[in-house]
């Protein structure tokens, strides 16, 4: 489908008139017309916002994004199956309280997942895991507080400290938090710092988006 045709199935399913869609773009009900009628195109972010409007994803309007039904049989079997989730992307992970706090919200993309409940999307910030992974990338993260060594994951080190990601290694009685850029040392806990150590879950996917 046409990111025309799309756009208009959304609104309707959403309930919302083009008139209040276009009131809350701060555009004229006459430009929103011709989005749906395929005579002219918003500019990259005003699709952003409307994604944002009709809680759905800017790749989903522009036909970026296909059903299950719609895989080949090989990339069935590679994705399970799984139809295509929305799952929230966040830009902190924080431990205080006792509990993980997810911070910033920076709306939705899709993932093929088993259990979407389960999984969260991080803005990945700085140029520790260059160049591997760059800043600004997604992190598609499973919530799990444990790690298999070798595993990439999302560690809080800390009461109060801030999300990192890095690849988790176990040495004897320390666990190492690794950096891929050279130019980074690694992180060695030990001891009873290990109990200010959280993990908030492991990296199954990276992908470049921001």
């Amino acid at each position: 489908m046409s990111f025309s045709e799309l756009l208009k199935q959304c609104r309707k399913q959403h309930g919302i008139s083009q008139a209040e869609l276009a009131s809350r773009l701060g555009v004229t009900q006459q430009a929103v017309g011709k989005w749906e009628s395929g005579k002219s195109s918003p500019d990259p972010a005003t699709v952003a916002q409307i994604a944002e409007i009709l809680g759905t994803t800017a790749d989903y309007l522009l036909g970026l994004y296909r059903p299950t039904a719609d895989l080949t049989e090989t990339e069935s079997r590679f994705f399970g199956g799984y139809a295509e989730s929305l799952i929230p992307v966040i830009g902190t992970v924080k431990a205080g309280y006792g509990a993980l706090a997810f911070e910033e919200d920076y709306g939705k993309e899709y993932a093929r997942v088993k259990d979407p409940a389960n999984y969260f999307y991080l803005v990945v910030r700085g140029d520790s895991m260059e160049p591997r992974i760059q800043d600004g990338d997604l992190a598609l993260v499973h919530r799990q507080d444990t790690l298999e060594s070798g595993d990439l994951g999302v560690i809080i080190y800390g009461d109060e400290g801030e999300g990192t990601l890095k690849r988790y290694i176990q040495r004897g009685n320390s666990v190492v938090l690794q950096p891929f850029n050279p130019n980074y040392s690694e992180l060695v806990i030990k001891g009873e710092d290990l109990n200010r150590l959280h993990i908030a879950g492991r990296v199954v996917e990276t992908k470049t988006k921001w």
